[in-house]
């Protein structure tokens, strides 16, 4: 039996350890030793698009929504999603922001004229950070959520998943809400923004609320040297290791190196099926989409 970390290590186990939950030496990161022909069964109401460990996301380039098509590891279609942009109504949006700084600044500052020359230097400033808050909250306010939809094809006749934008001013934190078509809820992701100073996270929810664990970018190292270079061409890519709480890999989000955006959702190291599929292929949208990449 043959288990593989995704530092690069690779094992040779006993058939005693099958199924085991182990630590690799060299990095750390706990395993799951694979069951041989073991698969678990799958919810009575999974569509079979979902039914499967890896998806492939192909992002169409030259859209002004976020389109992706889904295929299989075989390069299948199964799925398309789509989230609308909206550039008219961000547009207005920022119209409005821009017009609510202008009344805020010029109101501020006509204070000016009623203060000391020793205070007038002091109401200036302050009269431009009331100004830069009311353009943010006006604008962010304005704008249209982005709702997620995932359909059965590009027709976008029968959808089959939504992951809802839940604010539309978030200030620490971010949420959505993952729910089929019917109104059923499988879970929530959440997105904190001071962790993304250091190195980017998601957390994941299930429909009663409990972790299922965490979406992290795969290197800390190489999470410092975006933040400094940027992609840098695109050699330093923002990958995602997907852990449970405890620490196991349930599976990795990488991007391929290629002219246009090529995503590869690979979940096939959580062998005992603790992360719904769905869940886990509407996280691989939004760490892309979401994080603006």
């Amino acid at each position: 039996m043959t288990v593989a970390c995704v530092c690069g290590e690779v094992y040779e186990l006993k058939p005693e350890y099958a199924g085991a939950l182990l630590e690799c030496p060299e990095c750390g990161r706990h395993l799951r030793a694979p069951r041989p022909g073991y698969r678990p069964p799958a919810p009575a109401d999974l569509d079979t698009a979902f039914d499967r460990d890896v998806f492939l996301l192909n992002q169409r380039a030259l859209t002004i929504s976020s389109q992706y098509e889904v295929w299989s590891e075989d390069g299948k279609p199964l799925l398309y999603v789509e989230r609308p942009t909206y550039p008219v109504r961000t547009a207005l949006a920022y119209l409005l922001g821009f017009i609510a700084g202008s009344v805020a600044f010029s109101w501020t500052a006509s204070a000016a004229r009623h203060v000391g020359a020793d205070l007038t230097p002091l109401v200036l400033f302050a009269a431009v950070g009331v100004a830069a808050a009311a353009l943010l909250v006006v604008s962010m306010s304005a704008r249209p959520v982005r709702h997620v939809t995932v359909f059965r094809d590009e027709s976008r006749k029968e959808p089959l998943l939504r992951i809802l934008q839940e604010q539309r001013v978030a200030v620490l934190s971010r949420t959505y809400s993952v729910v089929t078509i019917a109104g059923e809820r499988l879970g929530r992701f959440r997105k904190v923004y001071v962790h993304n100073l250091i190195r980017k996270r998601w957390y994941v929810e299930g429909a009663d609320g409990a972790s299922r664990g965490r979406a992290i970018e795969d290197s800390i190292v190489l999470s410092l040297l975006r933040r400094l270079l940027g992609t840098f061409f695109g050699i330093l890519r923002t990958n995602f290791l997907i852990v449970s709480d405890d620490g196991e890999v349930l599976g990795e989000f990488n991007r391929k190196f290629t002219v246009f955006d090529r995503y590869v959702l690979d979940l096939s190291a959580d062998v005992d099926g603790r992360l719904d599929r769905r869940l886990g292929l509407t996280l691989g949208i939004m760490l892309d989409t979401g994080e603006r990449r």
